[in-house]
């Protein structure tokens, strides 16, 4: 890093202040500083004890993207996001506070882990991209949200890939919504939530089947920090889910302890990568979720070419702004670097024939696939 970069760093750590965001001039708040709102509200500030209005879209609806600015979501493919203790630290860095301060693949340039709230690569809890099938930001509600994509690793690299379910359906005129979430470890830090909101839209999409109805996450993976050892898969919730909305003032969904926050892991049944059971036919039927309950769903399996109703086409796809960047003088995203999200493969599965029915877990469990299917589902088992 040259000399003129470094003091660039040394200048803005203050701003850092071990927080986190995706940046993408595509995001509500893109252009927000630390002097836009008579308190710290940049998009790399946490959200904690505030009202609905302060942090649904992270207060930033009154500071939308310019129009055509969108993030693009390749249907079956991954969506590389950047995510930085500041935007000097991602491709966008020309309208950032202090320049550019970019160093490879590091989120926090210069810093500890410590900074962006984990104890290392081990200690990281992911974070999550949800959809809302609606292009009025002002229409939408917490409920709207569906997770369709997962990263464990998240935010230990500043180029991170969200795989977008294959089967995703095309946005309607206008795009969808989108938002970024994180909770991170509280072994670094206070309980805190982050939310981005931003335009996206689905590309390549070759199928109209609808999102379900998200519904609330559960706590159903062991648990070894709070005495939990064995997971309880029938307590999960599957399908569609929304984010976990977690410690503000309103519209919470989730209420969990200081101490044992929620996270976008298997504790919750977010397996990592595309989530590809969130659809309207991912299942015939769906059980009760309880710690007692000992039936689990089974996912069908579709073709997702006949799952395309006629003229369906790949849905709307505005001329994206997000390449309308600063040149990144090479500083792409590393050389294999999709490969840190955890895939399962999807070759055998496909060729099983799941039956359309549900069945006791202990009769699931019996099954030769069983292992290979579960994986889907929750993890470890």
């Amino acid at each position: 890093m040259s000399l003129p970069a470094f003091v660039a760093l040394l200048s803005i750590i203050h701003l850092a202040a071990g927080h986190a965001s995706i940046w993408h001039p595509s995001m509500f708040g893109f252009n927000v500083t630390n002097e836009t709102f008579p308190y710290d509200n940049r998009p790399v500030s946490p959200l904690v004890d505030l009202t609905f209005d302060q942090w649904w879209f992270h207060g930033h609806l009154d500071y939308p993207p310019n129009p055509g600015d969108i993030f693009d979501l390749p249907a079956g493919n991954a969506a590389t996001a950047e995510i930085g203790c500041n935007k000097g630290a991602t491709s966008y860095f020309a309208s950032s506070e202090g320049g550019d301060i970019r160093n490879g693949d590091s989120p926090c340039p210069g810093s500890e882990p410590s900074v962006y709230h984990t104890t290392g690569i081990d200690d990281v809890k992911g974070c999550a991209l949800a959809i809302a099938y609606n292009s009025n930001e002002r229409a939408i509600k917490p409920e709207d949200f569906a997770v369709f994509s997962v990263n464990h690793t998240c935010v230990w690299h500043r180029f991170t890939d969200f795989q977008v379910p294959e089967r995703m359906p095309p946005c309607p005129e206008g795009g969808c919504l989108c938002a970024w979430f994180w909770i991170h470890s509280p072994d670094s830090g206070s309980e805190q939530n982050y939310m981005n909101g931003f335009r996206c839209n689905v590309t390549g999409s070759t199928s109209s089947v609808p999102i379900a109805k998200p519904q609330v996450a559960r706590r159903c993976g062991d648990d070894p920090d709070n005495g939990i050892m064995r997971a309880t898969p029938g307590n999960c919730t599957y399908g569609a889910k929304q984010p976990l909305y977690w410690f503000q003032r309103e519209q919470n969904n989730m209420f969990e302890d200081t101490y044992a926050p929620p996270f976008y892991l298997d504790l919750y049944n977010f397996k990592d990568g595309a989530q590809n059971d969130i659809f309207e036919d991912s299942y015939a039927s769906m059980p009760t979720p309880s710690p007692d309950n000992t039936v689990i769903p089974t996912p069908l399996t579709h073709d997702p070419v006949s799952s395309t109703t006629p003229g369906s086409g790949s849905g709307a796809n505005p001329t994206s702004g997000g390449n309308n960047t600063s040149s990144d003088n090479g500083d792409l995203p590393p050389s294999g670097h999709s490969s840190r999200i955890c895939r399962v493969a999807s070759k055998t599965q496909n060729k099983l024939r799941v039956q359309r029915r549900e069945m006791p877990l202990a009769k699931f469990i019996s099954l030769p696939h069983f292992r290979r299917e579960s994986f889907n589902l929750w993890h470890p088992f």
